[in-house]
């Protein structure tokens, strides 16, 4: 006789032995399997927090996973594994989503170029330039926060790549590299208005030409790409009569690098071309008017 018809023989006349020796693997592998995940969890994870709930998941739902392979083994109330490994795989994705999100939100990132090292963005409230991307992280240079302006805070943020499915995302750079921003002037009543438009006009033209220059070819690209109208990329000026002065809103286009430089400039500039007018154009500040005072009187004792 062969000696695997032989083991084959001696097998079905023992099954109990051999279902007991089929439940000691299945254990072992659950080991196995609980150690593999919890090592690549430890060299994929940086974050702390992240991996040390990431293992502590692997484990429970290991642990659940043998519950249900003794149950099955030793009562019979589960026949089909197949229904215990549909349930391991099911606790593995709960207790795992974040991790899995992180790890489709890369492949998101990386297909579909939601943003790229370089780019400036805002997502879940946070704003920075994107320095680097990974299988689970999306890290970030911050900026704001305490620092006014677009300046860095000096901090480096960590984002799970999960949150590309959670809400929306802003993107300075990508397609249009270039942002809107605006100031406004107040303008003493009886400061000549049309000096003033011309100057203001005259300044923003000379100090964005570059921009307007740069910006023209981008926005019909975007225009071209997107159902989107057309817009004014030069300088626009726009007046409003307030009860204490007019005011003069400028709306320009920068670089989304430089507006805080270029804001600057702008008001260095326009602050010299005002003063030399000689006082045809002055700047205006918050004003009080008293309407009535109040009769004081002021007793005297007498000698």
């Amino acid at each position: 006789m062969d000696i695997f018809d032989y083991i084959k023989d001696w097998m079905s006349a023992h099954p109990a032995f051999v279902s007991v020796v089929r439940y000691l693997a299945w254990v072992l592998l659950t080991f196995f399997a609980i150690q593999l995940l919890r090592r690549w969890i430890r060299q994929g994870i940086s974050n702390t927090s992240v991996r040390y709930k990431s293992q502590k998941s692997v484990e429970i739902v290991g642990y659940l996973f043998l519950i249900l392979l003794t149950i099955s083994y030793f009562t019979g109330s589960i026949k089909d594994l197949t229904l215990a490994i549909g349930l391991l795989t099911a606790g593995i994705t709960i207790t795992l989503q974040e991790l899995i999100l992180s790890i489709a939100g890369s492949l998101y990132i990386f297909f579909v170029k939601v943003y790229k090292p370089g780019d400036r963005i805002e997502i879940n409230g946070i704003k920075g330039d994107v320095i680097d991307i990974d299988s689970v992280y999306t890290t970030m240079m911050e900026i704001g926060e305490w620092v006014s302006s677009d300046n860095y805070s000096g901090r480096i943020v960590k984002l799970s790549n999960a949150f590309v499915f959670k809400g929306p995302i802003y993107n300075y750079s990508q397609d249009f590299p270039f942002i809107w921003d605006e100031f406004n002037l107040p303008i003493r009543y009886g400061s000549d208005l049309e000096l003033a438009k011309s100057i203001v006009i005259k300044v923003a033209s000379e100090t964005l030409s570059d921009y307007v220059a740069a910006s023209v070819s981008k926005w019909k690209d975007v225009v071209s790409k997107y159902y989107i109208e057309d817009a004014l990329v030069e300088p626009t000026l726009a007046i409003t009569m307030t009860d204490n002065w007019v005011q003069f809103n400028l709306r320009y286009i920068v670089d989304y690098k430089k507006r805080r430089s270029t804001k600057h400039t702008l008001n260095e500039r326009i602050g010299k071309e005002i003063v030399a007018t000689g006082g045809k154009v002055m700047l205006s500040s918050a004003t009080i008017e008293v309407v009535k005072i109040p009769a004081v009187h002021i007793g005297k004792d007498e000698a």
